[in-house]
């Protein structure tokens, strides 16, 4: 088809009518029509930014020829067409966009629907009414919404709460309030957010009548804290308690639930003056503690699993929303346990002994060492009084060792059982840690599960006689000072065995001073002078003894 740039005369003779017939196809009835057509349009006042109402003659590559009566027809592109294929003769509505000093038009018909839109959605809508659209596209601080005109939605305005990704919104059909509308710059900012909150008080209202304590309700998690989720019902937050989540250990909310999850909970109380709603989760199923005498007998048995160490005792789960306390006192018969970490860690698995139920706090009491045998039941069996055991030194203080006899069971070996003749200070100058050493049983205290322990008991007595025999009054020995007093010296005289060597046996030049007179490992010649085997002491004199 030919472009025709000049304008169709509407005082044309017949030969321009049969031009038109011809240059379109069209029976003359058609011509005559368009004529017409052309003669309204020549009535229209041809402004920029004008709207006129135009027909498509014709087409020129990708654009369509629009004839609105004026001396030279228009080209718009054919994109801005709602339908790919617009026939010759459509009746269409296009603006003005630019008249060029050439007479040539500049035409725009999505510009006219644009204004055509605002214009029905000004007067069909005010600040406060409501809107329905398509969300079309996501730009910069929220989307674009489709009501006839693109308008705003602010990211703030699209839900009650935050909102992710406002883009998943995209294609959604929205209801919105309009709460802004700029008529100079032809802007409009709606709120869905406003919508819903109108939906969610008129909900409130409802849901406030409706509510009865034990019923059931879904709701969907709004928000999470350490003690608790709460739930928006619909209108209405209420709280479900970390300790209403479920029967068994919850230690933090996020174990049972997560934001945006659907939950159905039991109404557990409702305060309207203070507008508190109170929940429950575990009040949907059965209350484990139901019969909990009849599956957990006193006395009985069971397995469990560590689910928590504190330091005064471990949590053992029993089943599911049953736990039980094992004090640190109930874990060990024979180790002094500081703390329970050190004989378990959580997720193992032990066997325990229900010690005691209170049904009224809802507690049990577990022992761990009930569950196995009392070795102090049959320790006197085993290590009879004069029994010589192999151990190994676990432990040292001031007044012994403690000796490990069999895993769990430790004795004391006191100072002074430790050597007939040494005076033994601390056991650390005669032993090192897990050093094995042979004793014997003195003493065994069931009650209080301690057993007494002897070295020196090993051996014979040398007081009774080597010892009597040996160091007679007036012989004279060789010895070492081992320690000085204000008093006197201590002399060793035989492997540890200690007398005192006092003042008054000393030379008259070194009793004026013995801390200088008897540095520590002098040798010395002493005379014993008294042998008291009561008391087991050893006198000794340097008088009348000569010294090398």
């Amino acid at each position: 088809m030919a472009y025709r740039t000049e304008r169709i005369s509407v005082v044309d003779d017949v030969m321009m009518a049969t031009e038109l017939e011809l240059a379109f196809g069209g029976s003359s009835e058609s011509v005559e029509a368009l004529i017409k057509a052309s003669i309204e349009a020549g009535k229209n006042t041809y402004e920029a930014r004008s709207i006129i109402t135009g027909f498509v003659v014709g087409y020129h590559n990708e654009d369509v020829v629009v004839d609105i009566g004026y001396k030279s027809e228009g080209c718009i592109a054919r994109e801005e067409f709602t339908e790919a294929d617009v026939p010759v003769g459509a009746k269409v509505q296009v603006m003005i966009v630019e008249v060029k000093p050439s007479g040539e038009l500049v035409l725009s018909k999505r510009q006219a629907d644009l204004q055509i839109g605002w214009n029905q959605v000004l007067g069909a809508n005010k600040e406060g009414d409501r809107v329905k659209g398509k969300v079309v596209r996501k730009i910069k601080g929220g989307v674009l919404v489709d009501i006839g005109v693109p308008v705003f939605l602010p990211a703030s305005q699209m839900d009650l709460r935050r909102t992710g990704d406002v883009g998943d919104f995209i294609g959604q059909t929205v209801e919105a309030e309009i709460i802004k509308i700029d008529i100079e710059r032809k802007n409009i900012v709606v709120s869905r957010r406003k919508v819903l909150e109108e939906e969610r008080k008129k909900n409130r209202e409802n849901l406030v009548k409706e509510l009865i304590v034990g019923d059931l309700r879904e709701g969907v998690v709004k928000n999470i804290t350490d003690f608790g989720a709460f739930i928006d019902l619909g209108g209405l937050d209420g709280l479900l308690h970390i300790t209403d989540m479920s029967w068994g250990r919850v230690n933090h909310p996020t174990e049972v639930v997560h934001i945006g999850q659907k939950l159905e909970v039991v109404i557990l109380d409702y305060d309207s003056e203070r507008g508190r709603i109170s929940l429950g989760l575990k009040q949907k199923m059965r209350n484990p503690w139901e019969g909990i005498t009849e599956r957990f007998p006193i006395g009985s048995s069971h397995e469990g699993t560590v689910v928590n160490l504190m330091t005064y005792g471990a949590f053992i789960r029993l089943e599911d929303g049953i736990e039980g306390l094992v004090h640190i006192s109930e874990i060990s018969w024979t180790k002094q346990v500081t703390h329970p970490n050190e004989v378990l860690k959580v997720g193992e698995k032990i066997k325990v002994m229900i010690l005691e139920i209170d049904h009224e706090k809802q507690e049990i009491s577990l022992g761990m060492k009930q569950a196995d045998s009392n070795p102090w039941d049959t320790i006197r069996d085993k290590y009879p009084v004069g029994t010589i055991v192999d151990g190994k030194i676990k432990n040292m203080t001031t007044y012994g060792a403690f000796v490990e006899i069999q895993p769990g069971i430790e004795g004391l070996l006191h100072v002074n059982d430790i050597s007939w003749t040494k005076k033994v200070a601390h056991p650390s100058t005669e032993f090192q840690k897990d050093q094995p050493v042979t004793v014997k049983i003195l003493e065994i205290d069931k009650e209080r599960q301690r057993i007494s322990l002897g070295m020196r008991q090993l051996q014979p007595d040398p007081w009774t006689d080597a010892i009597p025999k040996k160091f007679k009054r007036g012989t004279v020995v060789d010895g070492k000072v081992t320690k000085v007093t204000n008093f006197g010296v201590f002399v060793d005289i035989l492997d540890g065995l200690e007398g005192l060597l006092h003042v008054s046996e000393m030379p008259p030049g070194d009793a004026a001073n013995p801390e200088t007179a008897f540095p520590a490992d002098r040798p010395v010649r002493v005379k014993v002078v008294n042998v008291d085997l009561e008391t087991r002491k050893i006198g000794l004199s340097m008088k009348d003894v000569k010294q090398d």
